[in-house]
């Protein structure tokens, strides 16, 4: 089999695209072929919004092979990579922040880490333990252990920045930090269940049309 005929597809994991627009294959997917053919199959339609569809939507690899075998029959299709792409729908583009939230967010995060430290501090009756701390260290009793706070509050913003793997706008390694791993599972596992329940929406339809023919 000639190389110029064989066609390698790998899906992206999610896109944006806008209401009533046509999805294309170039939008889902990357391609390698020859110029010719893989400029035809970018512009290849999969499927066009409509009104009725939800804001998400599955396009699966059977989709794909199915409409390049239709336009360019004969052509061997090589898949990597996720076997389905999911398609959400917005009006207007990829999502951007927003100041104002993002604003909210950071002081509520901000006082609400500060309360729960406070907290804590109480539970264990954090005032005492330095102050005895203090006392081992001098061999004196200060019921102002400044010395010892100032350091340990510092100490604990210092460790902050660095359990999170952040240094004001720098990274200290690419190790991803706690907090972007946890999003990236959220986002998995949103994406693994918005996908399971779009293919059950498709397998009742089918059996629906099967029923009624």
């Amino acid at each position: 089999m000639e190389t110029s005929s064989v066609v390698y597809v790998r899906l992206r994991r999610r896109v944006v695209v806008t209401p009533e627009s046509v999805i294309t294959l170039g939008q889902v997917a990357r391609l390698v072929s020859d110029a010719d053919k893989e400029r035809q199959l970018r512009n290849l339609p999969l499927h066009r919004v409509r009104s009725e569809d939800s804001n998400m939507l599955v396009i699966d690899m059977l989709q794909i092979v199915k409409a390049v075998r239709e336009t360019l029959p004969g052509t061997a299709i090589e898949t990597f990579g996720e076997p389905h792409v999911l398609v959400e729908i917005s009006s207007a583009g990829p999502a951007k922040p927003r100041i104002l939230i993002l604003v909210l967010a950071w002081l509520l995060l901000f006082f609400g880490s500060g309360m729960a430290l406070m907290n804590f501090h109480a539970d264990v009756n954090m005032p005492h333990v330095q102050k005895r701390v203090t006392e081992l260290i001098t061999g004196k009793p200060d019921w102002h252990p400044w010395l010892f706070q100032i350091p340990y509050s510092i100490g604990v913003g210092f460790g902050m920045l660095l359990f999170f793997n952040r240094l004001l706008r720098k990274r200290s390694s690419d190790e991803p930090n706690p907090l972007e791993v946890e999003m990236f599972m959220y986002q998995e596992n949103v994406n693994h269940y918005v996908i399971t329940e779009e293919y059950r929406k498709k397998q009742d339809s089918e059996e629906a049309e099967g029923k009624g023919g």
